[in-house]
């Protein structure tokens, strides 16, 4: 985006601030200033009138020029071929130095002599305009005979480039910088008198416009008659700086008030559009949705590609437009229509405020010798207010320190918030609508810290509040993960099975089915019949695949969903293990020993932690082992069970007798934090102690007197061998070994046999377990 400093002056008086604080300003608003120039017009280039104009009498295409340089007259051989009397021009005096070795002298040309040179736009360093020489108007000043040009401020102007980012399109045009500079330097804008040179034609008797209700976009008409339109040198060198070249005068009028306020315009001349003494002009959309403009001729598709004057005309229809850049974009994006050059700025948000355009265009045509016809013809749909309310006690704490409401007030108002007012700490206002980047609190926050200054904003140390962010699907996959990393460790693959099962296979084993009513309709194969009610049957049929394939130790896991007789989910994590407890190896001397129930225990110990077992009583199918089949516990409450795999059920999958199987309930697996306890640093004591049991008596009794007894001392203890014989009768010996030590001393003799004492008489008691 460029903008030059005496163009921002049509809208705000910076005439006391240097453009070194005007950069400043820019770069603190967000507007990143890329480069600033400055044309570089030689000392010695002065203002001349061509007073006389011959043809070269030995040369077809130089022209013999007398020029009032004020002070002298002097003769100048030009070949420009628009060199005419009564023109104003930039004269390069001899002794002018242009540029690097080209130095103005003295010269005779075909026999006539030239005392320095009528200059081109390129030639005294300012952008092209046309092909021949550059002729002056008062618009850069009042011309005086002799005047040096460097003099002029106007055409020696601050030419500002700045960066903008793609979501400030109100910023790319004159009118929308000025705005935020006034904002921050709390200068007012200047309000433009709209006088206007009105045509006593009304824009009925010349306009006829039909259109369609499918368009969406906003249309506003006018009518002029150009005849006498001069567009001024200023206008001229100003749309060149910004790079855009037009072929017409009215062309490059339409792009200095579109760059100047932002509203998009557009030119058609009655030569292209013209029907029975009218222009018609038919509003329509096309094939992917786009409103599109054609008069005799397609001429243009509203924010994407305007047309262009083939054929020049008197009279002219004036077309200010706006669409709304996310709806147009999705379109653009969604259909890939081809776009050109008005699609950069209508995309981005280009001015709604349509009156507010057709207004600046019609007083330059006025201006400048237009004649504009009476009235107008729209077709606009109110674009809807968006409007804020905000808490401002958190945009300050966005900011980081207290902003005084009255001067955030100002602010949004300055920068054309409406109705912008703070009561009970809630900011209220109406967002601007060329404002099309304002969404959030973020966005209003970022508009005050802009208007503030960054660097006005007192630094504070960093301050992360991290709030916790898990939740029960972190949980679980964490969980998931590391049981995962566990169950390998262990030797176990793990597997993933269908949720299907084979319905004749689970009701066979006495497994729950789900009710036919809500089962599977269209089962995918026979043998996926139904949802699957265990992950057991699935992994036995993996290990009967593997072992027919030569494996000789199977271990697997899954953890997955199943379903109950009401269809209703639950996640499970099953294991089994098949054959050798090891695969050969060096280690085993080729000979690796069986799994059983007590190595597979410790091996699931080893993947969810530490538990128990109770007798599983409630055995309801015949998959499980009636007498090698328990119950797991942690923490006092059962999650699974464990179980050798029945010999029928072994025998039917024609695999291994020493198969395990075991299922637990996942979501009451815990996944706590390990807590570092203290470690005694004096030495521990183990005894044994063998009582007589009676065989009706379950082991778990004894476990819960002894942990009930809360002796500190006491660190462990655990059933070490059971012992029958005849003289026991329907008795048993159990040898039990305690681990006994203390947090503060070593413990002495008379210590530890006073403890097993208590163990010995609470058993007796409560019991009436005696020694063996």
């Amino acid at each position: 985006m460029i903008v030059t400093r005496t163009w921002l002056r049509e809208f705000i008086d910076i005439s006391k601030i240097p453009t070194q604080d005007i950069c400043k300003a820019l770069n603190s608003i967000g507007l990143e200033v890329d480069s600033v120039t400055t044309p570089n017009i030689a000392e010695g280039v002065k203002i001349g009138l061509v007073t006389e104009c011959v043809k070269h009498s030995d040369a077809d295409k130089l022209n013999i020029c007398q020029v009032n340089l004020g002070d002298e007259k002097v003769q100048i051989v030009c070949g420009a071929s628009n060199v005419a009397i009564g023109q104003y021009v930039p004269v390069a005096t001899v002794g002018t130095v242009l540029g690097k070795d080209f130095k103005i002298k003295k010269a005779k040309l075909r026999g006539e002599e030239s005392h320095g040179m009528i200059c081109s736009s390129t030639e005294i360093g300012l952008p092209a305009m046309n092909d021949g020489i550059l002729e002056l108007d008062n618009s850069i000043g009042e011309l005086i005979l002799g005047k040096n040009l460097n003099e002029y401020s106007l055409i020696n102007d601050d030419i500002i480039e700045i960066e903008l980012t793609a979501n400030r399109g109100d910023c790319l045009n004159i009118y929308g910088v000025a705005k935020d500079l006034s904002a921050y330097f709390n200068i007012p804008m200047i309000i433009c008198e709209n006088k206007i040179n009105e045509d006593t034609r009304a824009i009925g008797r010349i306009l006829d416009i039909e259109h369609s209700n499918n368009s969406d976009a906003n249309l506003l008409y006018k009518v002029a008659d150009i005849s006498e339109l001069k567009v001024p040198l200023l206008s001229k060198i100003r749309v060149a700086i910004v790079g855009i070249n037009k072929n017409t005068d009215i062309e490059t009028l339409i792009a200095y008030s579109t760059h100047s306020i932002g509203v998009l315009l557009n030119v058609y001349t009655q030569a292209i559009a013209k029907e029975n003494d009218k222009i018609k002009l038919k509003i329509s959309t096309n094939e992917n949705g786009f409103t599109k403009i054609d008069g005799s001729i397609p001429l243009s598709v509203i924010g994407i590609e305007n047309g262009f004057i083939t054929k020049p005309d008197d009279t002219i229809v004036i077309e200010a437009s706006y669409t709304n850049p996310s709806l147009l974009s999705q379109k653009v994006f969604s259909t890939k229509q081809k776009t050109g050059d008005v699609y950069y700025k209508s995309s981005r948000g280009s001015n709604p405020e349509l009156e507010f355009g057709i207004n600046h265009i019609i007083r330059l045509l006025s201006n400048f010798g237009a004649s504009i016809y009476k009235g107008q013809i729209d077709f606009i749909t109110d674009i809807e207010q968006r409007t804020i309310n905000l808490d401002i006690n958190k945009i300050n704490k966005i900011i980081g320190q207290n902003i005084k409401e009255l001067k955030i007030e100002n602010i949004l108002t300055s920068l054309g918030f409406s109705n912008s007012k703070i009561t009970n700490n809630v900011l209220t206002g109406i967002i601007p609508s060329s404002r099309h980047d304002i969404e959030n609190i973020a966005d209003i926050t970022e508009e005050i810290v802009r208007m503030i200054g960054i660097d006005n904003i007192k630094a504070k140390p960093l301050e992360i509040a991290e709030i916790n962010r898990t939740n029960k699907i972190s949980d679980d996959l964490i969980k998931k993960n590391k049981i995962r990393a566990s169950a390998i460790a262990n030797n176990f693959y793990e597997t993933t099975t269908y949720i299907f099962s084979s319905k004749e296979l689970l009701e066979k084993y006495n497994f729950e089915t789900v009710e036919d009513k809500i089962d599977i309709l269209n089962p995918i194969t026979a043998d996926l019949n139904t949802f699957r009610t265990t992950l057991l049957l699935n992994l036995v049929l993996a290990v009967s695949s593997n072992q027919s394939h030569g494996f000789k130790s199977i271990g697997l896991f899954e953890i997955g969903t199943i379903f109950n007789s009401k269809r209703e989910e639950s996640k499970k994590l099953s294991f089994v293990f098949s054959g050798s407890s090891e695969e050969e190896a060096l280690s085993n001397n080729g000979n690796p020993t069986n799994i059983d129930l007590f190595g597979f225990g410790q091996k699931l110990t080893n993947c969810i932690g530490e538990f128990e077992l109770e007798v599983k009583e409630d055995i309801t199918d015949n998959f499980l082992h009636p007498y090698q089949c328990a119950n797991i516990i942690q923490n006092g409450i059962v999650i699974g069970f464990i179980s050798k795999l029945h010999p029928t059920t072994a025998k039917d999958f024609d695999i291994s007798d020493n198969t395990y199987v075991a299922q637990i309930d996942f979501d009451k697996l815990t996944n706590d934090l390990i807590k570092a306890t203290n470690i005694s640093k004096y030495q521990n004591s183990k005894r044994d102690l063998s009582i007589v049991v009676p065989n009706t008596m379950e082991y778990k009794e004894i476990k819960m007197i002894l942990n009930n007894l809360n002796i500190d001392e006491l660190k462990q203890y655990n059933l070490v061998d059971i012992y029958n014989d005849e003289k026991l009768g329907e008795n048993s010996s159990l040898t039990i070994k305690f681990v006994l030590q203390s947090e503060n001393k070593t413990l002495e003799e008379d210590d530890i046999t006073s403890i097993m004492d208590k163990i010995q008489t609470t058993l007796k008691e409560k019991l009436n377990l005696e020694l063996r």
